[in-house]
């Protein structure tokens, strides 16, 4: 063994360095002495060597050449190294040498250039993946591929943990049921601004990024627009470096898989963690328990009065964690997902006297809770398990808040609304207000003045819905079974609540049972109304469009907004232009930024007002032509490969993509489809040389249960099918119906759309927020006047916009009137083609036909129909 001695300036990375080096040079290191001189940055450390074969390094040659690599080492080394923050915090280490060791060997962020991003994905095929490096498929590889992008944020995901816990600011908790993520590979490139190197360095392997990319499973977490919007909130907060974490359900399966079988929609399981997730980060040691059922008995201790709730079940809650970057920061905060497990594995006294059913009922029981997205509240067993599966998520998420605020601020729960802030994200996660009581009260021996105060401070609310049958409502009988201690506390805060009603408008009855938290059900039964609950609870409450926060004020919450007038507030929705501008669609970020002459507007997307100045540019435009024609050309190879269908990318793409419903009027879309349809049968050939060609695009999915939806779906299909077989129209009209819709399925069809329709009925649609996505890669929107479509046009003008349809205001003299409706015989015309059987399946489509007819057209598909088709005129 022999000592090499080194001296010199410290840098970070450099204890790494030499080590590498010696291991390059044949050498084992047996031992090293690592002695730092902070004060002056320098280092004196000695490595006790060996050769790896064994014996001493004897020859000149030899020490010769080792020395010259490591004063070239000592000088300084080539290739880009980041330095990562050095935190002084005494609880991350207490003893200041042994901190200083362990930060020197891990002071610099991993390295981004080629070869090191190739030795990272390498490594993990060899060490994680257990492949070997001479061989491994397209999967394995973006396996690979996300580890080493992983080591990328984890770094940068401790670094900023340590440094909000350093600094202790007000932390913001966002709880919902849905996060709509999508795929995280391209993402988490562009956001760390290392696509180009990685494509590089997996070319060099002889791997295809884009193909790569395609081997991700969508992360379906959610059902539409409100999961959607938590992702971008998510992306957001990292990119302003806001101290914020997400939290919901790592849900085994999640949104279903649809297929169209004959037109029909057919639901798969989403098996999307067969493979395993590479992104998170399993966290054991973050468990909880969670209760149910049971009883509360009431003790005597130090004088005061104390529940106990007395659980008939426990389960665990197992923490996942998925680092979320920001674009251009190094801030990467936090998406923490809970997993159900049972309490113990299984009934181990069950198994040895042979009942191996009994023993493995309970593990099966607990891992339901997180199986399902939504599982089907139809029946009495569904709503108890949606209960049980929002109590979950949020009995965890507050139980880890509450430990780690304690954790820093022991026996100092006043400071707490000024460190934790909950936002609801709809009604899904009301129970947490009674669950920070009963955390407070009961486990914590807090009383209930102080606990209700904190909750008031710490909650604030966003509502989605501007209808009174979709608000949220659970049995009592359910709740006093399900969660009873969480009952009592309801009723306490219900009584309490009234009281204050009382004091502002006296014994006004009619007021008060309007704005009770239990409600009295028609046969007697007895509902919380989870809604009135969170607006009591809150500091605030937030619609999610100027027209709906209107809504909500003067229609489902005008006796809150009454009494608590300055709680109410407008937050209209918005997406990301990272992920649906700036990553989806690379042709144009290159031509906005060329013409902007920089990329700030992708975080401050006011700059895009500069393209004014250039829109009237012969060049300008004829390059937006061309980035659009890419985009359709990569959509029309898409839908080729999904639906078995040729679409011209020439002709004009008209796209409606979102969840299948009667109010978002996929129904309106199709009519005007088979009336445009039995125009062009009927027009000469000069006519038709005059006409655009238009590809029409409808994708999403209809709830399971939701039959008149299953139903609108198969009528697309078949009018598809008769207009795309038809050699007589041509490319002149095709009808395609997308499926399986999802975030990366968007990805591909919005920058290729040319025109976009957000056509439900005015006063439903709360925000909407795929309008906003179209419309930032150049799309224009056929519309009503209704959720975020009346901010877009105020911000965009009226005249690029094609407006349609009753207003907000005369809806409900609309609907009391439709049974005198002088019909447009253009309407009637199109029901009757599909009554008639023109597109087959009459009997099946007749419910359909019935709804908008004799069954009273609750939607006024009839009504708005002829201003749709003068809108369509206007659209091309």
């Amino acid at each position: 063994m022999q000592v090499l001695y080194l001296s010199g300036a410290n840098r970070p990375g450099l204890l790494t360095a030499l080590s590498a080096a010696l291991r390059d040079l044949g050498l084992e290191v047996s031992k090293a002495i690592v002695e730092t001189d902070a004060q002056n940055n320098k280092i004196a450390d000695k490595f006790f060597v060996t050769r790896r074969e064994g014996g001493k390094v004897l020859q000149d040659e030899e020490v010769s050449n080792i020395k010259r690599v490591l004063e070239v080492l000592l000088r300084g080394r080539s290739g880009p190294v980041t330095p990562r923050p050095k935190f002084t915090t005494v609880s991350i280490q207490q003893d200041e040498n042994k901190r200083e060791l362990l930060y020197t060997l891990m002071d610099t962020y991993r390295k981004n250039d080629v070869l090191s991003i190739q030795e990272s994905i390498v490594n993990h095929v060899e060490y994680t993946l257990a492949r070997t490096r001479h061989q491994f498929d397209d999967f394995e590889c973006y396996q690979a591929a996300a580890f080493s992008l992983r080591d990328r944020l984890i770094e940068m995901w401790n670094d900023t943990q340590t440094y909000f816990k350093e600094q202790d600011p007000k932390r913001v908790y966002y709880l919902s049921m849905e996060f709509l993520m999508g795929r995280s590979l391209l993402n988490t490139l562009y956001n760390l601004g290392i696509k180009d190197q990685y494509m590089e360095a997996l070319s060099e392997l002889g791997y295809d990024l884009e193909t790569i990319a395609e081997q991700e499973r969508d992360a379906a977490l959610g059902n539409g627009g409100l999961g959607r919007l938590a992702a971008c909130f998510l992306d957001s907060m990292a990119t302003l470096n806001l101290p914020a974490w997400g939290y919901g359900i790592r849900y085994s399966y999640g949104m279903f898989r649809q297929s169209i079988v004959n037109g029909f929609q057919h639901e798969q399981p989403d098996y999307w963690l067969t493979f395993g997730n590479p992104w998170e980060i399993e966290r054991l040691i973050v468990s909880y328990p969670i209760k149910f059922y049971g009883h509360v008995s009431v003790h005597q201790e130090e004088g005061r009065q104390v529940f106990r709730w007395n659980a008939g079940e426990q389960v665990t809650a197992v923490a996942y964690d998925n680092p979320i970057p920001g674009f251009k920061t190094r801030n990467c905060i936090n998406l923490r997902l809970w997993a159900a497990k049972p309490s113990r594995e299984f009934d181990l006294e069950a198994f040895n006297t042979g009942d191996y059913v009994q023993a493995i009922l309970g593990k099966q029981r607990a891992e339901t809770l997180s199986s399902v997205l939504y599982p089907d509240d139809r029946t009495y067993e569904g709503k108890e398990l949606r209960l049980k599966q929002q109590h979950f998520f949020v009995s965890a998420t507050l139980q880890d808040v509450i430990r780690r605020y304690k954790e820093s601020h022991p026996g100092n729960w006043d400071l707490l609304p000024e460190r934790v802030a909950f936002q609801l994200n709809d009604t899904h996660p009301t129970i947490a207000v009674p669950e920070l009581m009963r955390i407070l009260m009961d486990e914590n021996k807090l009383g209930w003045t102080l606990s209700w105060q904190i909750c008031c401070k710490v909650f604030a609310f966003t509502n989605h819905t501007v209808l009174p049958e979709a608000l949220e409502k659970w049995p009592v009988s359910l709740m006093e079974k399900l969660l009873p201690r969480h009952m009592q506390i309801v009723y306490d805060i219900n009584w309490r609540f009234l009281q204050t009603v009382r004091a502002k408008y006296g014994d006004d009855w009619e007021r008060i049972s309007r704005m009770s938290i239990i409600e009295d059900g028609a046969h007697g039964d007895k509902f919380v109304r989870m809604a009135y609950l969170a607006v009591a609870a809150s500091h605030t409450v937030n619609g999610v469009a100027a027209i709906h926060s209107d809504i909500i004020k003067n229609t489902i919450f005008k006796d809150f907004a009454d009494l608590f007038p300055g709680k109410f507030q407008n937050k209209t929705n918005g997406v990301t232009q990272r992920r649906w501008l700036a990553f989806c669609n690379p042709p144009l970020r290159r031509l906005i930024t060329e013409r902007l002459g920089s990329d700030e507007w992708i975080t401050d997307l006011d700059q895009l007002k500069g393209l004014r100045a250039h829109a009237d540019d012969p060049a300008l435009q004829q390059a937006w032509r061309t980035v659009k024609q890419q985009a359709k050309q990569r959509a029309a190879a898409k839908i080729h490969a999904l639906t078995g269908v040729k679409v011209s990318p020439n002709a004009l793409f008209d796209i409606q993509i979102k969840r299948i419903h009667e109010y978002k009027r996929q129904l309106l879309n199709v009519l005007g489809i088979i009336h445009r349809y039995d125009a062009i049968k009927k027009m000469s050939a000069e006519q038709r040389s005059k006409l655009v060609p238009r590809v029409c695009i409808i994708g999403g999915k209809a709830a399971p249960g939701y039959e008149m939806a299953k139903r609108i779906i198969k009528l697309i299909c078949a009018v598809g099918e008769k207009i795309n077989n038809d050699a007589d129209v041509g490319d002149l009209l095709k009808l395609v119906f997308y499926p399986d819709y999802n975030v990366s399925g968007a990805e591909i069809l919005i920058p290729a759309s040319e025109l976009s329709q957000h056509i439900s009925t005015a006063g439903t649609e709360a925000s909407g927020t795929s309008n906003m996505k179209f419309q930032m890669n150049g799309c224009l929107i056929i519309g009503t006047l209704d959720g975020a479509n009346i901010e877009i046009a105020e911000e965009g003008g009226t005249d690029n916009m094609f407006i349609f349809g009753a207003k907000t205001e005369e809806v409900a003299r609309l609907r009391a009137e439709r049974k005198t409706l002088v019909v447009d015989p253009r309407f009637t015309h199109v029901v009757e083609m599909v009554r008639s059987g023109y597109f087959g399946w009459e009997d099946y489509f007749g419910p359909i036909m019935d709804a908008i007819t004799t069954g009273g057209d609750y939607y006024l598909v009839a009504n708005d129909f002829p201003g749709y088709l003068e809108a369509q005129v206007g659209g091309g």
